[in-house]
């Protein structure tokens, strides 16, 4: 789905706001939201870095869940999982948004708008 245009700029940051996530989590989906959410002309951006950091906070809360869990050792199979599916989920993101397209993550609580 192409949205309308979107600078280089504007493209490149969201890229780096959604593979951000793989290393340092929420951090920089948040960065981006805060110092561009009262900026119409960045409202593709804005709608990107709000994405990224729900996705984020998602996978965060599912790998404290993986830890309290890890106590009965399931936990502690599933956080490699939980972070893949992180990794993958972001690359895609990430490249979608290069192409200027607005990317929707398929499992992400929607807790920020």
């Amino acid at each position: 789905m192409n949205d309308v245009a979107v600078s280089q700029d504007d493209r490149n940051l969201a890229m780096l706001t959604h593979l951000s996530g793989i290393l340092l989590g929420f951090i920089i989906p948040l960065i981006i939201w805060l110092t561009n959410k009262d900026r119409p002309e960045k409202a593709w951006l804005t709608a990107q870095a709000v994405e990224a950091l729900n996705f984020q906070i998602t996978i965060a809360i599912a790998l404290v869940g993986c830890s309290v869990l890890a106590v009965i050792l399931i936990g502690a199979l599933l956080m490699p999982l939980v972070w893949l599916f992180s990794l993958v989920f972001s690359i895609i993101a990430g490249m979608a948004a290069n192409r200027g397209e607005s990317y929707r993550y398929p499992v992400a609580l929607r807790l920020v708008k």
